[in-house]
């Protein structure tokens, strides 16, 4: 009888059991988490005084280029912001994030916009594959490969920084929102003008070439404080998708969306 009674007991006490292995291990998660949280905020904290020396992004450039070629060609020399050409930080802004200024580090609505564009283009894509799928069969032959849609972004400056500093470039949730925790801790700790610097430091303006002193020599035999409003704006018009437009920085397209940035550059206000 004691074996019969005792057994309902067991049975009692294995969820509780359960449950505070289920309780140790969120408080470890969290614990995970708002380390990794303290790190970011430590590391930003620093960079108000101390100039990064790599991001995330470069360091993954590094180790392709390595794996790819068996070398590394790089190029890349900070500079001071007093030393980086009014122009160019203006064509970047007007080009990349015209509400930089304004906005506290996201811009919802351009978030929103590019959403609903990425949804209609996903729309557009599933329905040519099919319609290709459907000619192939018709004919006997085998579906051509499917075409993904053009996938655009509405990140800020600010949140491109974020992304290259520390993050990669996967497609989740997850990341998205450490994406936006990290983008309001830079605007929190270190401003705009500081923010602006590192930006123009890091980003990539080509294979293996970072920063605005490093575009400046590859592309114009100059240095990044002489830069004047052309060559400002066509750098600027690089920006998203530099290793493309590495091939042909003075098409027809480059130069005339220059153009465009250098018309506008004007009314930009600097941080």
């Amino acid at each position: 009888m004691k074996a019969a009674a005792s057994l309902p007991a067991a049975q009692a006490r294995r969820p509780a059991g359960v449950l505070r292995q289920l309780a140790r291990l969120l408080a470890l998660l969290f614990i995970c988490a708002l380390s990794l949280q303290l790190y970011f905020v430590g590391r930003i904290a620093l960079m108000r005084w101390v100039d990064p020396a790599s991001t995330s992004f470069e360091r993954s450039e590094a180790w392709r280029l390595l794996r790819e070629k068996g070398r590394i060609d790089w190029a890349q020399q900070w500079v001071d912001e007093d030393r980086i050409s009014p122009h160019l930080k203006r064509s970047v802004i007007a080009s990349e994030d015209a509400g930089f200024t304004q906005h506290g580090g996201v811009e919802w609505d351009a978030i929103e916009s590019a959403w609903n564009k990425n949804q209609r283009a996903q729309a557009r894509a599933e329905k040519l594959n099919e319609l290709a799928s459907r000619r192939a069969s018709v004919r006997g032959r085998e579906p051509p490969p499917a075409s993904a849609p053009k996938v655009i972004g509405g990140s800020t400056i600010t949140q491109q920084l974020a992304k290259n500093l520390f993050l990669d470039s996967e497609r989740t949730l997850v990341r998205k929102g450490q994406e936006f925790v990290i983008t309001l801790t830079l605007e929190a700790l270190l401003g705009k003008r500081r923010i602006l610097e590192i930006y123009l430091n890091h980003v990539e303006w080509g294979e293996g070439v970072f920063g605005a002193q490093a575009a400046a020599r590859h592309y114009f035999r100059t240095d990044a404080a002489k830069l004047g409003p052309g060559p400002a704006a066509r750098l600027a018009v690089m920006l998203p998708a530099p290793k493309r437009f590495e091939q042909r920085p003075a098409s027809p397209y480059v130069v005339s969306r220059a153009a465009t940035i250098a018309a506008r550059a004007g009314a930009v206000q600097l941080p």
